[in-house]
């Protein structure tokens, strides 16, 4: 376990926001065109590498190892495995801590690991009525069955049941994650005033990281088949002030609520990747690491709670390396809600959480603002669900190079009541 694991580079796309219509481009079309561009740029082929490991929580019918897919595509051969992870929304993380466990474990010493969703191609689907009657339909046997199917058809059986609504919903509490972010905002006395200041805080640091430079060596440029360039995160909002994020309308509790579009993360397609490499790689192949992996945690919670999943999985690695919030020079906590960032430093304030939650002896303390999400996050960048745990973690690192910091955390809420974090620390 005390193998070094490092990661050597990373890329990622833009993120495209989604327009209620499928994208230019399908979570294969992501994932290959990003780790094209990323492999290029090393010192081994692709076919070197030991295996791919790609997260996705919503892959399409027709892509549904899509980890083998994006391997076969971007050229690294037959004979390098390719899988895939599901971990709801640190999908992209998981496969990251997949590949870990795959080089201490000595199976493997060079991975490329990463995350992606198109979310904007979430199919529709039909309903059991529907399909129940096409069952009945194509069992007919004779015209009088259908005359009489075509009789009992009723044209609500048409109404799609939308997929990506399904899947962010939570089966076992039956709530919307939208739902879970205001659970924590009763919780904790969130306002609607702090939602929405913070959400408009997200898109000013993001245009003004865009404005200086700051995603430029984790982007990877997109053409589409008619020539097209997608060159930079598409969602950001010059005008998502607070006072016109004031002006939206609750979504997931429209009576009494404050979770708004506004101050939420956006439905988006992306994809990101790391190559991650043992001591053993590293020497072999000349490689320069960039940052090493020191440790990671995941967690489980209450799901009608999920948003605080970055408090449960941050704060054992903390403890375990005696550090505090602030002895990290770097934070990305993804921004799922305004109100679930919120509620996690509320937590890591409250002496009662730390105590009945976490089992420590009183407050974690204040989170310094200026350590967190330094070039924003979700909410003006967009949330591909398989994509954002990698990107957290390739964008922390970026942080603490462009920063001159040490060491940095990635933490992420995760749908169904989970946590991920890792630390890592820059070479």
């Amino acid at each position: 376990m005390d193998e070094p694991v490092y990661i050597v580079d990373g890329a990622r796309t833009p993120f495209l926001k989604s327009r209620n219509r499928p994208g230019p481009f399908a979570a294969s079309d992501l994932a290959t065109d990003a780790g094209r561009a990323l492999l290029l740029r090393q010192r081994f082929a692709p076919g070197e590498l030991d295996e791919v490991i790609l997260g996705c929580a919503a892959p399409s019918p027709d892509e549904v190892n899509i980890g083998r897919v994006a391997a076969l595509r971007m050229g690294c051969g037959r004979k390098v495995p390719g899988w895939t992870v599901m971990r709801n929304c640190a999908s992209g993380m998981q496969s990251v801590d997949s590949a870990i466990a795959q080089i201490r474990s000595g199976r493997s010493q060079l991975v490329l690991a990463g995350g992606v969703d198109a979310l904007s191609r979430a199919p529709l689907l039909f309903g059991d009525a529907m399909v129940l009657w096409l069952a009945s339909w194509y069992a007919a046997k004779s015209m009088g069955e259908r005359a009489k199917m075509l009789a009992a058809f009723r044209p609500q059986y048409l109404a799609p049941v939308i997929g990506l609504m399904k899947g962010l919903t939570d089966p076992y509490v039956g709530l919307l994650m939208g739902q879970t972010a205001e659970n924590l905002a009763f919780r904790f006395g969130i306002t609607r005033v702090e939602m929405d200041a913070f959400a408009a805080e997200s898109h000013r640091k993001v245009l003004a990281a865009q404005k200086s430079g700051h995603f430029a060596r984790e982007l990877v440029q997109l053409y589409d088949r008619s020539g097209k360039v997608y060159a930079a995160d598409d969602g950001v909002r010059e005008d998502s002030t607070p006072e016109n994020l004031a002006k939206l309308r609750p979504f997931f509790d429209r009576k009494y609520g404050n979770v708004t579009a506004g101050n939420s993360s956006q439905i988006t397609d992306g994809a990101a990747w790391l190559v991650v490499a043992s001591q053993r790689a590293v020497d072999e192949h000349g490689l320069t690491p960039r940052g090493r992996i020191v440790d990671s945690q995941w967690a489980g919670l209450d799901p009608a709670q999920m948003g605080l999943g970055p408090v449960h999985a941050a704060t054992p690695i903390l403890a375990r390396h005696r550090l505090g919030l602030n002895d990290l020079d770097a934070w990305e906590i993804n921004e799922a809600f305004s109100a679930q960032v919120l509620a996690c430093l509320r937590a890591w304030e409250s002496e009662e959480y730390c105590r009945t939650e976490l089992g420590l002896p009183g407050a974690m303390g204040t989170l310094d603002p200026a350590k967190l999400n330094a070039d924003g996050g979700a909410i003006a960048l967009g949330h591909p669900v398989g994509a954002s745990g990698a990107r957290i973690t390739l964008h922390v690192l970026e942080t603490l190079e462009r920063t001159g910091g040490r060491r940095g955390m990635a933490a992420i809420c995760i749908g169904g009541g989970l946590g991920g974090a890792m630390l890592v620390e820059r070479v």
